[in-house]
């Protein structure tokens, strides 16, 4: 922190600013409910290539299709969470049932069964993935809201996202083994059933695990006053479209969404490739290895993960969290650099030494940077005077689920172009298995790298961050005065009149 002589180096966050243990636990519940159906989709989807038979690029394009409805979704649903008032407040009842929602689309969507055509499997997973992407950015968009404004101290705010993030590293230690598991025959009878017995205990987990922020977290901003009536459907459209555009115009918000879709989109662009390039290269077409070999290795990414977000959070506390965060991308990419090292058939468990390396990439990535953007969400307050935590989570996820769409089709396209075919099983071109490290390894370097270049010019610091607040609260102050003066004068009147 940048102090003028005499005062102290780092701010003390005041207790009354402290997030207490039982409220980022609840808080924290939701971000693994938020991970976990990421990771559950991840890990099952692949069972309508390899159980169902289905082509790869229409398996993309069936993904593809629901993230552009649930992208445009969100910032509608940002908006109308940061509108709504209710004796509950503006997040809860979002929260509330978008999870109970979620979890029984999510039972519903795996509910396959083989001996169906193509064009069955497609329109049914299809129409029940919409309706869920949409019932979960119900649940989701709000959840991520209430964390942006469950403090307003600047460490702190890292502070409930490490330990938010940290929770929720539990799914990617639990999802990359469930293909082995729909793979295990005394289990099940294939990967078909095994999906579908999946997806129904993960469903129950989204209801229930879901509901809890809604029930025990608390909002800071659940009181505010109601918004003027607008005069018909027009006029919430135009508000909400003035609202996007006022939210684009911020740089520093900008610069964030940017860093995350390079950075995110680029990892699951690539990671649909890890499978492929572990079973087919590392282990010559044997799937029951492969599997194993994944879910080792999810696990150990997933335990590093965890150190690497305690590590972050602690180091940002002492040199601010733009520097923290370029230090561990620079870690990330020297993990992608040692992967393609790992990649190696005769001593295949050498894949492991590039795990505490990329643990940082996604790990720093959800720590540092909701931290960040809630840092943002005062500066905008400070532009127009309204807390719009919903709109900024809306925008934010709307930009990345976009990138998610594109980067659904992209995979598919790009492992066909590989050369890649089902029916070869190990006898996979030479050429295929080169092309498919290729793209599992470079793609991350790049968008990494790009990345790193865009959050160098991110400038709010930590006094930067401490000057926007004492303004904001400066300026939230001078309206409840005017208010009391305005409500005092009104009654003044009142009395006047009836005298």
């Amino acid at each position: 922190m940048d102090q003028s002589a005499g005062q102290p180096k780092h701010h003390i966050t005041a207790q009354k600013d402290r997030i207490p243990f039982l409220q980022k636990a609840a808080y924290s519940i939701g971000s693994l409910v938020n991970q976990f159906q990421a990771a559950a989709i991840g890990s099952l989807v692949i069972v309508l290539n390899l159980g169902l038979g289905m082509n790869p690029a229409l398996v993309g394009l069936i993904g593809a299709i629901p993230r552009l409805i649930d992208a445009f979704s969100d910032p509608i649903i940002g908006h109308s969470s940061d509108n709504t008032r209710t004796r509950w407040g503006r997040r809860k009842p979002w929260i509330f049932f978008g999870a109970i929602l979620s979890g029984i689309l999510f039972a519903l969507m795996f509910h396959l069964y083989k001996g169906r055509t193509d064009n069955f499997y497609f329109w049914y997973f299809l129409i029940i993935q919409c309706f869920f992407v949409v019932s979960f950015a119900c649940y989701s968009i709000p959840w991520i809201a209430l964390g942006y404004e469950m403090t307003p101290d600047y460490h702190e705010r890292t502070r409930l996202q490490g330990f938010s993030n940290f929770f929720a590293q539990i799914a990617w230690l639990v999802a990359p083994w469930f293909f082995a598991l729909m793979n295990n025959k005394a289990m099940f009878t294939d990967i078909v059933q095994g999906a579908r017995s999946i997806a129904i205990a993960v469903g129950v987990f989204i209801a229930v695990g879901g509901v809890l922020p809604a029930i025990f977290n608390k909002e800071l901003f659940g009181k505010l006053a109601k918004p003027k009536k607008g005069e018909g459907n027009l006029v919430i459209i135009k508000n909400l479209l003035s609202s996007c555009a006022q939210s684009l115009k911020c740089r520093p918000f900008v610069k964030l969404i940017a860093v995350t879709f390079l950075i995110f989109n680029g990892f699951m662009l690539a990671s649909a490739f890890t499978l492929y390039v572990i079973v087919y290269y590392v282990y010559g077409g044997d799937w029951g290895k492969g599997g194993t070999l994944l879910g080792w290795f999810g696990t150990a990414s997933s335990v590093c993960t965890l150190l690497a977000i305690s590590l972050t959070t602690w180091i940002s506390t002492k040199i601010g969290k733009r520097k923290t965060f370029l230090i561990a991308m620079c870690l990330a990419i020297l993990g992608y650099a040692l992967k393609w090292v790992g990649y190696n058939p005769r001593y295949p468990y050498l894949l492991m030494i590039a795990v505490p390396f990329l643990a940082f990439h996604l790990g720093a990535l959800f720590t540092m940077v909701p931290s960040m953007v809630a840092d943002v969400c005062d500066l905008d307050e400070l532009s127009c005077g309204k807390r719009r935590e919903g709109m900024f989570s809306g925008i934010y996820w709307w930009i990345q689920k976009l990138g998610q769409a594109g980067a659904s089709i992209l995979a598919g396209v790009l492992l066909n172009v590989t050369g890649f075919n089902v029916a070869l099983g190990a006898a996979q071109k030479t050429q295929t298995l080169f092309y498919m490290r290729l793209c599992d390894i470079g793609i991350p370097i790049v968008s990494t790298a790009v990345a790193i270049f865009i959050i160098m010019t991110f400038d709010i610091s930590e006094s930067r961050a401490y000057e926007i607040r004492a303004q904001v609260e400066k300026r939230r102050e001078e309206r409840r005065h005017e208010e009391i003066q305005v409500e005092e004068e009104r009654r003044k009147q009142e009395r006047r009149a009836q005298g």
